[in-house]
């Protein structure tokens, strides 16, 4: 029987507000995917470390402070560092047009603005770990 998906939701530096992606971690959850929340204030080398040991397939970095450019690009450098390049990065929250495409630029495999159907957000999720699935054959 293959793993289910495995999935970590990181609230990443001074950003305090986490309901959104404890809704997430909960749809997900329910959509059978393994979740780890990483808690608040975490910082990239946390998140990276966290997604290592854990075996994450997918990292949904939750932020609204508008440090996407700064946090996201370096969770991105840190995954590559530790040989971690197949795990997905997904950011969900408040990001201008503009910066979601210079993140997919950098890597970044989906954005989730507000109001994301978490329907679409777990069939989008799912297509992530199914591909890093069948490339770890």
């Amino acid at each position: 029987m293959a793993r289910r998906g495995r999935v970590l939701v990181a609230k990443v530096g001074l950003d305090g507000h986490d309901r959104g992606a404890k809704v997430v971690a909960r749809a997900l959850r329910d959509a059978g995917f393994e979740v780890v929340y990483s808690g608040l204030h975490q910082t990239p080398a946390q998140v990276v470390s966290a997604a290592v040991q854990e075996d994450a397939d997918v990292v949904g970095v939750s932020i609204l402070s508008g440090a996407h450019m700064t946090l996201v690009p370096e969770i991105i450098r840190l995954l590559r560092e530790q040989g971690a390049d197949d795990v997905a990065v997904v950011v969900g929250g408040i990001v201008p047009d503009d910066d979601r495409a210079a993140l997919a630029g950098m890597g970044v495999a989906a954005v989730f603005p507000p109001g994301t159907q978490l329907e679409s957000l777990s069939s989008a999720i799912g297509d992530l770990c199914a591909r890093r699935a069948a490339a770890q054959g």
